[in-house]
């Protein structure tokens, strides 16, 4: 008589599997009722935390943008950060008044200029992230990569189906 269980494949763990739909919804809609606490909290606490900068939530976000990907047109920025274009406008307008942007000639485009840092918006940037980074450090619960990727992963995809949400019909931008 043969022994075949070691031959067999270990079954698959059922907390791995995919979903059902309806299982899947209801749990995405408990992701869905913790991020805007969690995004309103987390940008009054560093609005808190660097007063000194004076940069609103909205301005933050721009400076953000452009110190990641480069010099941008006001579209693009609104595009990447699902914000209509006069949000994004007024965000660049506010930033501009304190020197932390500018808007230099777009060989793409002459009537959309490319809007970059200055010294003093990257400085002012950079300062905000440090004291976000010092204060994200202390989050603990013992988190481990694998936690942070799997939340990354979720958040994506989650972020990704809601791509084709057209932003420019919206009155307002809420922050």
């Amino acid at each position: 008589m043969t022994d075949d269980t070691a031959s067999r494949a270990p079954s698959p763990d059922p907390s791995r599997a995919p979903l059902p739909p309806g299982e899947l919804a209801a749990r995405l809609a408990e992701v869905y009722s913790l991020v805007g606490p969690l995004y309103r909290r987390a940008h009054r606490k560093m609005e808190q935390v660097a007063p000194t900068e004076s940069l609103s939530v909205g301005m933050r976000a721009v400076l953000d943008l452009l110190r990641e990907h480069g010099p941008q047109t006001v579209p693009q920025m609104g595009r990447a950060q699902a914000l209509s274009r006069q949000f994004v406008q007024r965000m660049v307008n506010d930033a501009t008044a304190q020197h932390l942007v500018e808007a230099v000639p777009n060989p793409a485009h002459r009537r959309s200029p490319l809007i970059r840092l200055t010294e003093a918006g990257s400085a002012a940037v950079g300062a905000l992230h440090a004291r976000e980074q010092d204060l994200l450090s202390h989050v603990g619960g013992e988190l481990t990569r694998e936690d942070v990727e799997s939340c990354v992963k979720v958040l994506t995809r989650m972020l990704a189906f809601l791509d084709d949400v057209d932003v420019d019909v919206a009155t307002d931008e809420q922050t």
